[in-house]
């Protein structure tokens, strides 16, 4: 009787291991396939070259490659799928970098919104092309620093035979020397501090400038105003998943069965939560994007209805002259 209670209960924990992934990959391929029409947009539209909509576009970039690469190792945990030790070294690294420069990216957003606001003479100099290239090989090099780091050492610390070896792929398995671990951990709290601070003294300025703003500038600067806040909130659920490791490594140890519930919801929580917001940022409130989002979205249903309406309105016109009025002022200059 025990016996049967004791494999009852294992298959049923196990079909409901297997039902979660299952889940994840439907919430998964909604994002992905969002975020990939957004960077669609971005790169057919030339009026989208500011810095604000570049460093959105690479914010999409790095978070649907961070989640994919995530989504990838999680079902290799939960399927046990076996992978050797130099892959697995190469994409925890390269999911370390795009951890750190998705928020990295927030706070250059952050502090592109208090030029615009804080500094409108200075904006147009300061978010030059040439400045804005700068400022993404900084990002991408700051980013790079730590996972290049980790990875070194590393490979210096492990036996040779070791890396030949296959492996259930985890972040877990390069954090296994305990001052690594250490250090990785003040780091990530220094850097978050850092970038705290940044975007609460953005906030504070902004606010600042939004009361002394006349009634004309009030909506754009308010506007700017809830940007930051909803950056500042991306960058706390960000920042919190980069301590995640250290949550779940004693997990890891213990029980797989456990460590697994574990991760698949700080996967949802910490990972999927604050991807939705980017495409609330920009996506959505901003109407120059979501006009140009909407087109593309419905592959210009929306454009030949709205003619097919300006044409039984005004049977005089031209269709052809309607339709050249309709997409100049619907779909190029939004």
């Amino acid at each position: 009787m025990n016996l049967t209670l004791n494999n009852l209960s294992s298959t049923s924990s196990l079909k409901a291991l297997n039902e979660k992934p299952l889940l994840v990959q439907v919430v998964v391929g909604i994002l992905l396939y969002v975020n990939g029409l957004m960077i669609f947009t971005f790169l057919k539209k030339e009026t989208f070259r500011d810095t604000r909509y570049i460093l959105f576009a690479q914010t999409l970039f790095v978070d649907s490659a961070l989640m994919l690469l995530t989504d990838l190792t999680l079902m290799g945990m939960f399927y046990q799928y076996p992978v050797r030790m130099i892959p697995c070294c190469m994409i925890c690294s390269l999911m370390m970098l795009l951890s750190l420069c998705s928020p990295i990216t927030l706070v250059a957003m952050c502090l592109e919104r208090y030029v615009a606001i804080c500094l409108p003479l200075r904006h147009a100099s300061i978010s030059a092309p040439k400045n804005t290239s700068i400022g993404l090989l900084i990002i991408w090099g700051v980013s790079s620093v730590l996972p290049l780091f980790i990875l070194i050492v590393c490979f210096a610390y492990l036996p040779p035979g070791v890396m030949f070896s296959y492996v259930v792929c985890s972040v877990e398995i390069m954090l296994q020397v305990k001052w690594l671990a250490d250090m990785r951990a003040a780091t990530l709290q220094l850097l978050f501090i850092m970038m705290l601070c940044i975007i609460v003294s953005t906030y504070i300025k902004i606010m600042i400038a939004a009361r002394s703003a006349s009634s004309e500038n009030k909506k754009s600067t308010n506007k700017g105003l809830k940007t930051v806040l909803l950056h500042g909130i991306q960058l706390l659920l960000c920042m919190a998943q980069l301590i995640i490791p250290y949550i779940e490594m004693p997990l890891w140890k213990l029980d797989v069965m456990l460590f697994a519930n574990v991760r698949y919801s700080n996967f949802v929580l910490f990972m999927i939560l604050p991807r939705c917001l980017s495409p609330l940022v920009y996506g959505l409130r901003d109407k120059k994007f979501y006009n140009a989002l909407r087109y593309y979205a419905f592959c210009g249903i929306l454009t030949f209805s709205c003619l097919i309406n300006l044409s039984k309105k005004n049977k005089k016109k031209d269709i052809l002259s309607l339709s050249t009025a309709f997409i100049s002022s619907r779909f190029l200059n939004v």
